[in-house]
C-alpha cells in the first residue's frame, strides 16, 4: 500500500487504475483486487479520486525532495506536483533521525497561514538510485535499458555517451534525469559483456550490489609489504598434525584442527586445538588494509569466484594456513569433557604447520571407510579424534535444543573454461558437521573469556522469534493435524517439529517455514544471546580472513590476554561498536542477497537452454499472485501466475496457504506435487517461469477444497448461472 501512495504522490497525487497496474505488473485477474485496494485508498482520502484538479489546488500527498534550509534552518524542498514552488518542510512530524539535503520524503501537503505550502512528513522514501545495471533493449524510439533489479519496473532510455553498446548488452549506467515526472535516462559507463555470457553475471551483480572486484592501489602496495612474523614470542606449533578441511573450491583456509583423547584428566575427555589465521598480526588499525577490510565487512562468495575482504596476498596467501607452509595462527587450546562442555582453555600466539589439506568429501568418505592416500595418513592421529569428539559436542547440541534445519544448498558446477554445466544440491555431512561444532566450540571459548574479562566486543547474537509469525506457523500446523504446542517457544521444539516431518512431502516446506519465522542474526555489543544455538554467550572469532567482526574479536582477544602485537585498537565506546555492528549487519546481509541472486542467474541462464522442457516439483510458495515451484533435481524455484491456473478467478486463502478457484473450487497449496513446463527463464533477474501441466493436492491444499465445498453447500448457485470456460 505504502508503494502505491509513493507512486500516486510521484504523480502528482492522481494515477488511474491502469497506471498504477503497469508500473507495478498487475494482470488479469489480479487487476480486480487492485481496484478494491484504490478504491479504499480513495475512500480514505489518501488519494485523489474523478476529475483533474484544480491548477490552485494541491494535491493531497506528494514526494518532496529537500533542496536545502532557510536563514532560520527550516527544510525546504520542491516537488514536481507543483511545479516551481518552495515547500517548507515540517520535519517535526517526522520521528526518528532528521533527513537532510536530497533525501525524499513523503509528505501531506497544506496551505500555510501566508498562503505557502507546508509539508508534514509521513516517512523517508528510499534515495533514488544514481546507478543502474541492466541489460539493453531495442525500443521504437531507441535504445533503453530494463533494470536487472526486480523491484525495478522503470525503463530507462539510454542517452548517448562513449560506450558504444547493442541490444543484448549488459551494462551499468549513470542516471542523468531523476525527475520523477520526466522520462528517466541513463549514460552507459561499463560494458560487461552479453547478457547470455555467463562471464558476466558475477561482475555485473557485483557492481549492482556495490561491491568492488579491484583493491585501492594504497591496500595492495601495503598487502605486498607484509612478511612472516619471527618465532620470537610465539609458540611452535608446526609439529601438531593440524589439518584444513573445507569445501573443494575453498581457497582461503582460515582454520585448522586437531584433537586427542584426554583420558588421564578425566574419562571420556578430549583435547581440542582450533588454530586460526592470525589477521590481526598483519591488519593493524588505521592502515589502508584496515580501512578497505572494515567498508567491505566481508567476503562475497559467488557461484563462480569469491570476491575477498583482503587483497589475494593475505587473503590466499600469508594468512592462508595453506599445507606444509609455516603461518602465524590464534589457537584455542581447549579441554572438552564427556559432557561436551568446555572446562579448561588457553589461548596461543603461534606459528603452525597444516600437515593436510582435506576436503569435505575426502573426510567424508575416509569416515565411511573409504580413505585415500592423504585420509589414511592422518585418520588415526587426527581425524579419527576429530570425529570422536564431534560426537560428544553433538550429544552436547542435541541436548541443550539447538534449532537444526537441514535445507541443501545448491551449487553450481562450471566446466574448466568456466562454463557452467549444471546445479546440483550439497546436502550436509557429518565431515559438514564435524567443522561446525569446532569452530562453536571455540567461538563459544572466546565469548566467555572476553566477556568474563568485561571486554567491549561485537556479540553474534539472535533474538527469539516473531510471535505472529509463530502464531501463523501454529494455525498451519493445527489445520496439517502437525502436532504442535502453542506454547512451544525453545530452539528445540522446532528442530523436533522438523524430524517428525522428516522424509514427508512437506518437511522442506516446513523447514523454509520455520526458516521465515526466525530473526535475523547480527553483530551488537549487546549480549542477548544466541537464541537458535541455544548459547548464552556467542561470538564470531574462527573466520578473520572472510569477516571483519572476526578480526575486532581477534584485537580484543590479544589485548585482554596480552598476547602481543594486533591488539592495540580499543573502541572509544559503545556507540562506536553500535555503529560498527549496524554496518557489518548490513554488509553481510547485502552479500547473502548477492549471492543468492547470482545463483539464480546462474540457474536462469542453464534453463534458458531446456524451454518447452517439464520437470517435477513441489509448491514451496503461494502467494495472491501464484504459486512458487521447486524442482526436484536442481532445486530451482520459479513461478507459476495465478493467471495461467485456468479460468476461473483465484482467492487467496491465508490460513491454509492455498489458492482456490471462486467457481469450481480447485485448490493449490504449499507441499503439492507438481509438473510443471518452463515457458520463460530470465537470465538478467534470474526468473523462471512456469506453466502447471498436472497437479496432485497435498494436506493443505484438500483441506483449503473442503472449505470451499462446505461454503458452496451453504451458498447455492441462483438458477440459471453460468460456468464460463473449461474446468480444470
Amino acid at each position: 500500500m505504502d508503494a502505491i501512495l509513493a507512486f500516486v504522490a510521484e504523480r502528482g497525487g492522481r494515477a488511474s487504475t491502469k497506471e498504477i497496474a503497469r508500473a507495478f505488473g498487475v494482470r488479469g485477474a489480479d487487476r480486480a483486487e487492485l481496484r478494491r485496494l484504490v478504491q479504499q485508498l480513495r475512500k480514505q482520502g489518501r488519494i485523489a479520486g474523478g476529475k483533474r484538479r484544480a491548477a490552485a489546488e494541491l494535491p493531497r500527498t506528494a514526494v518532496v525532495e529537500i533542496i536545502g534550509t532557510d536563514r532560520d534552518g527550516e527544510l525546504l524542498g520542491e516537488t514536481p506536483a507543483v511545479p516551481g514552488a518552495t515547500v517548507r518542510i515540517l520535519v517535526e512530524y517526522l520521528a526518528g533521525a532528521a533527513p537532510g539535503e536530497g533525501d525524499r520524503l513523503l509528505c501531506r501537503l497544506e496551505r500555510g497561514p501566508e498562503n505557502d505550502i507546508l509539508a508534514l512528513p509521513v516517512r523517508v522514501l528510499p534515495k533514488l538510485p544514481r546507478q543502474v545495471v541492466g541489460v539493453v533493449e531495442q525500443a521504437p524510439f531507441g535504445l533503453v535499458l530494463r533494470p536487472a533489479g526486480r523491484r525495478d519496473e522503470r525503463e530507462y532510455r539510454i542517452v548517448a555517451g562513449e560506450i558504444e553498446v547493442a541490444p543484448g548488452d549488459m551494462v551499468q549506467a549513470r542516471l542523468v534525469h531523476l525527475r520523477p515526472l520526466a522520462s528517466p535516462q541513463a549514460r552507459v559507463v561499463r560494458r560487461f559483456g552479453k547478457a547470455s555470457d555467463p562471464a558476466t553475471v558475477t561482475p555485473a551483480v557485483a557492481a549492482q550490489f556495490g561491491f568492488d572486484l579491484a583493491f585501492p592501489p594504497a591496500v595492495l602496495t601495503r598487502a605486498d609489504e607484509l612478511g612472516m612474523p619471527t618465532r620470537r614470542d610465539r609458540e611452535d606449533l608446526r609439529d601438531l598434525p593440524l589439518v584444513t578441511i573445507d569445501g573443494e573450491d575453498a581457497r582461503d583456509f582460515d582454520d585448522a584442527v586437531w584433537a586427542e583423547r584426554d583420558e588421564g584428566a578425566r574419562p571420556g575427555a578430549y583435547h581440542l586445538v582450533v588454530a586460526i589465521a592470525d589477521v590481526a598480526f598483519y591488519v593493524r588499525p588505521g592502515d589502508p588494509l584496515d580501512a578497505e577490510a572494515q567498508r567491505r565487512g566481508n567476503s562475497v562468495y559467488f557461484p563462480d569466484r569469491a570476491i575477498p575482504m583482503l587483497p589475494e596476498a593475505l587473503s590466499n596467501g600469508l594468512c592462508s594456513l595453506e599445507p606444509g607452509v609455516d603461518r602465524a595462527c590464534l589457537a584455542v587450546d581447549m579441554r572438552i569433557d564427556r559432557f561436551g562442555r568446555i572446562r579448561d582453555v588457553r589461548f596461543r600466539r603461534a606459528l603452525m604447520r597444516s600437515h593436510a589439506r582435506l576436503t569435505y568429501a575426502q573426510v567424508q568418505a575416509a569416515r565411511e571407510g573409504r580413505p585415500d592416500e592423504v585420509t589414511a595418513r592422518v585418520w588415526e592421529g587426527t581425524l579419527a579424534p576429530l570425529f570422536e569428539v564431534y560426537e560428544v559436542l553433538a550429544r552436547a547440541r542435541e541436548k541443550r535444543g539447538a534449532i537444526d534445519i537441514d535445507l541443501p544448498e545448491r551449487k553450481v558446477v562450471f566446466d574448466g573454461e568456466g562454463r557452467p554445466l549444471g546445479v546440483r544440491p550439497q546436502p550436509q555431512q557429518e565431515s559438514n558437521r564435524l567443522i561446525e561444532e569446532c569452530m562453536i566450540a571455540a567461538n563459544v571459548a572466546v565469548a566467555k573469556a572476553l566477556a568474563d574479562a568485561r571486554a567491549p566486543i561485537l556479540y553474534r547474537v539472535h533474538d527469539k522469534p516473531d510471535p505472529l509469525k509463530l502464531e501463523a506457523l501454529a494455525d498451519y500446523l493445527e489445520r496439517l493435524g502437525i502436532p504442535w504446542s502453542r506454547t512451544a517457544k525453545k530452539p528445540g521444539d522446532f528442530t523436533r517439529l522438523l524430524r517428525a516431518v522428516r522424509g514427508e512431502g512437506l518437511h522442506d516446506t516446513l523447514a523454509g517455514f520455520v526458516l521465515r519465522c526466525q530473526a535475523q542474526a547480527v553483530y551488537s555489543p549487546h549480549n542477548i544471546g544466541h537464541f537458535g544455538l541455544n548459547l548464552r554467550t556467542y561470538t564470531h572469532f574462527t573466520s578473520p580472513i572472510r569477516r571483519y567482526s572476526d578480526l575486532t574479536v581477534h584485537r580484543a582477544l590479544i589485548r585482554v590476554f596480552d598476547l602481543g602485537p594486533g591488539g592495540e585498537r580499543r573502541p572509544s565506546d559503545i556507540a562506536e561498536l553500535e555503529r560498527l555492528g549496524r554496518h557489518l549487519s548490513e554488509r553481510e546481509r547485502t552479500a547473502m542477497e548477492a549471492e543468492r541472486e547470482a545463483l539464480q542467474r546462474f540457474v536462469a541462464l542453464l534453463m534458458s537452454e531446456r524451454v518447452g522442457a517439464r520437470f517435477r516439483g513441489r509448491v514451496t510458495g503461494v502467494q495472491y499472485f501464484g504459486l512458487f515451484v521447486t524442482l526436484e533435481d536442481s532445486g530451482a524455484e520459479g513461478l507459476v501466475p495465478v493467471a495461467s491456473l485456468g479460468d476461473d478467478i483465484y482467492n487467496f486463502d491465508e490460513q491454509h496457504h492455498a489458492l482456490v478457484g471462486r467457481r469450481y473450487g480447485e485448490s493449490f497449496g504449499l507441499g503439492d506435487l507438481v509438473e510443471v513446463e518452463l515457458v520463460e527463464a530470465d537470465p538478467v533477474r534470474g526468473t523462471l517461469l512456469f506453466r502447471l501441466e498436472a497437479h496432485e493436492r497435498a494436506h493443505g491444499a484438500r483441506l483449503a477444497r473442503a472449505e470451499w465445498e462446505k461454503g458452496r453447500r451453504i451458498l447455492r448457485p441462483r438458477s440459471g448461472e453460468r460456468r464460463s470456460g473449461r474446468r480444470r
